[in-house]
């Protein structure tokens, strides 16, 4: 009797447990589905964030003073430094005066040069890839041989004047033409 009993109780409660969670099962499935959103197609463009969208449009209501307020509160909560920043334009006869102190002003000189290797001829092609292998530390003939055929390419960068002169007298004769900038 015992038996039947305790048979009985676990019975009724796996009873009433199937309906709390048969009659809850519709209803979340019917809030789910709420929130449920479907994607935007492809190539759409992607609907805004409904809370950006009401700052930005708080922010675009604003008046010129409400903004400038707005940029310090927010340059201070943010802990940005205050710059100044300097106008990229100038006008009328500060823009004239400004030109002559330019004029005034020593022009730099150029001390590092690029060497470029433009193109070259074909049937000195052999030549010149033995004396870009002389040249050039480090490079072995496979890689020589491409670094030639990959013309227009840099030979060599920031280097001195007179080294940029005997590097493009050296690879001219070989049969390149090169370019010095």
């Amino acid at each position: 009797m015992q038996i039947t009993r305790l048979a009985l109780r676990q019975i009724t409660r796996h009873i009433r447990l199937q309906r709390m969670y048969s009659a809850a099962a519709p209803a979340a499935a019917v809030s789910g589905a709420e929130k449920l959103v479907p994607p935007p197609p492809e190539g759409a463009a992607k609907p805004p964030n409904p809370k950006l969208d009401s700052i930005v449009n708080n922010i675009a209501a604003l008046n010129l003073l409400e903004v400038a307020e707005l940029s310090s509160l927010l340059k201070q909560k943010l802990n940005l430094p205050e710059t100044a920043f300097a106008p990229q334009f100038v006008a009328g006869p500060a823009r004239a005066a400004a030109d002559d102190e330019e004029d005034a002003a020593p022009k730099k000189v150029q001390t590092s040069f690029t060497v470029k290797l433009v193109k070259f001829d074909d049937k000195q092609k052999v030549a010149l890839i033995k004396e870009v292998k002389n040249l050039l530390e480090g490079m072995n003939l496979v890689q020589a041989k491409k670094f030639v055929e990959s013309a227009p390419t840099v030979v060599k960068q920031d280097i001195p004047k007179e080294e940029a002169e005997k590097l493009k007298e050296a690879l001219s004769k070989a049969g390149a033409i090169i370019e010095i900038e």
